[in-house]
C-alpha cells in the first residue's frame, strides 16, 4: 500500500486546527513513514494569521537515471551535478566550453561532458536521446546584458529553449524537462500585492524577463500539445557556492562576499531599504530534484522564494558580519545614488510565495540567509582563488 505522505500531513494538520482553533504554532514529530519527518506549523508575521505547513520532504535515489544538464558546468548545474552523483544518477553535462571545470573539481571522472551549444539543433538531437530527465539550465542570465544585446538574449533563451523542446519532441518525447524561470517575469509588483505568486499578471521589465516568459510558454505548449513533461520554476535571488564573484551580472550577493574578503568597498544604491528574497543554492537544487521526481508538476510553473523579506542593506551587513567571523576580513560599504539605467529596469521590492510548490512537492527553504551566507563564505575562504 502506497502512502502519499504530504496529503496525510495536510489531513493531520487540518485535524490539529479543528482541535486547537486558537493555535498559532505547533511542532509534531512523526516517525515511521520511511524516515523521521517533522511538520512545523509556523506563524508568518508578514501575512497575519496565515499558517504555513512545512511537511518534511524526501528526495529519492536516482540510480541509473540518465540525466542531461544543459549549462551543466555553471552555478546551478554544478551544484545539481554534485547532488545527482550522490543520488546515483548517470550525469551528462552539456557546455559550450570547459572554462568552468573548476565547479566540479574532483568529480570530472564521474560525469560525461559534451561540448556543444543549445543553438545547434542537430547537436541537441543527438544528446537528448535516451535521457530520463533534462535540466535545461543553459541560457543568458543577466538582465543588464539582455538590454545591451537583446537579439543575443532572444537567440539563447528563446530559440535555444525551442531547440531543446523540438529535439525532445522528435527523439525523446517521454523525457521530463525542468526549466529555471525568474520571478521578475511579473515585472514590478506593487508592494500591496506582495508576495509574488503564480496568480499575478506578467508584465516583464527587461528583455531577459520577457524571453524567459516566452520560453516558459513554449514549455507549457509542448506539454499540452505533445505531452512532453515540462516544469518551470521561477527563481528569486539565488546565491551560494560556485557562483561567479567578479560581476553583478552573475550574482550580487556572491560579488559582495568577494569584495568583503578582498578588502574592496561595497556600494549600495539609494539607502538600501529595498526588499529582496534570497534562496541558497542548496534549497534550489532540492526544488529542482523534487520537481523532477513527481508527475504532479508536469505542465505547471511555480514561484520559488523564501517568503521572507530582507532589506538589501541587511543582506550586505550579514555578508560583512560572516566574512569577519569566518575569514577575519573587515568589509565596508557606502551608499551611492541610483544610476539611471539601473533604476529604469529595477524590479522594485520582491518577496516570493512558495505555497503552490510546497503543496505539490513538500518543498520549503531548509536554510535561511544567515546560514546560507555562512556556508558560502566558508566555501570561498578555501577556494576564492579559483574564482578570481
Amino acid at each position: 500500500m502506497s502512502i502519499n505522505r504530504n496529503e496525510l500531513f495536510i489531513e493531520l494538520f487540518n485535524l490539529f486546527l479543528e482541535i486547537n482553533k486558537d493555535a498559532t504554532s505547533a511542532l509534531v514529530d512523526f516517525d515511521g513513514l520511511q524516515q523521521n519527518v517533522i511538520i512545523a506549523l509556523l506563524l508568518n508575521p508578514q501575512v497575519g494569521n496565515y499558517v504555513v505547513v512545512h511537511a518534511g520532504y524526501a528526495i529519492e535515489q536516482m540510480n541509473e537515471k540518465n540525466v542531461l544538464i544543459t549549462g551543466g558546468l555553471g552555478f546551478i548545474g554544478s551544484n545539481l551535478t554534485i547532488k545527482l552523483i550522490d543520488l546515483g544518477a548517470n550525469v551528462t553535462l552539456m557546455s559550450r566550453t570547459k572554462k568552468k571545470l573548476r565547479n566540479i573539481k574532483g568529480l570530472e571522472d564521474k560525469v560525461t561532458i559534451v561540448l556543444g551549444d543549445i543553438t545547434n539543433q542537430s547537436f541537441l538531437e543527438k544528446v537528448v536521446k535516451d535521457k530520463d530527465i533534462i535540466f535545461h539550465l543553459a541560457g543568458q542570465t543577466s538582465h543588464i546584458s539582455s538590454m545591451e544585446n537583446p537579439i543575443n538574449d532572444m537567440s539563447i533563451n528563446c530559440e535555444g529553449t525551442m531547440n531543446v523542446l523540438e529535439a525532445c519532441r522528435k527523439y525523446n518525447d517521454s523525457v521530463k524537462i525542468i526549466f529555471p524561470g525568474t520571478v521578475t517575469q511579473v515585472g514590478k509588483a506593487e508592494d500591496s500585492r506582495l508576495p509574488i505568486t503564480e496568480k499575478m499578471r506578467d508584465i516583464p521589465t527587461t528583455v531577459y524577463d520577457a524571453d524567459k516568459l516566452a520560453a516558459e510558454k513554449y514549455l507549457i505548449v509542448y506539454n499540452r500539445v505533445y505531452g512532453v513533461r515540462t516544469t518551470s520554476i521561477r527563481l528569486a535571488t539565488i546565491y551560494g557556492e560556485r557562483q561567479e564573484v567578479t560581476s553583478p551580472r552573475y550574482g550580487i550577493t556572491n560579488m559582495f562576499i568577494k569584495r568583503a574578503m578582498c578588502g574592496e568597498l561595497i556600494t549600495i544604491y539609494g539607502d538600501g531599504s529595498f526588499i529582496r528574497d534570497y534562496n541558497h543554492i542548496s534549497t534550489v537544487v532540492d526544488a529542482f530534484l523534487l520537481a523532477a521526481q513527481t508527475e504532479k508538476t508536469n505542465g505547471h510553473y511555480f514561484t520559488l522564494g523564501s517568503n521572507t523579506p530582507t532589506k538589501f542593506v541587511d543582506m550586505v551587513k550579514t555578508v560583512i558580519e560572516k566574512v569577519k567571523e569566518i575569514a577575519g576580513k573587515e568589509g565596508t560599504f557606502e551608499f551611492v545614488p541610483w544610476p539611471k539605467h539601473a533604476r529604469r529596469i529595477d524590479s522594485g521590492n520582491i518577496v516570493v510565495d512558495y505555497t503552490k510548490f510546497n503543496q505539490f512537492t513538500g518543498w520549503y527553504p531548509k536554510i535561511g540567509l544567515d546560514e546560507g551566507i555562512k556556508r558560502t563564505v566558508e566555501f570561498y575562504k578555501q577556494r576564492l582563488g579559483d574564482y578570481l
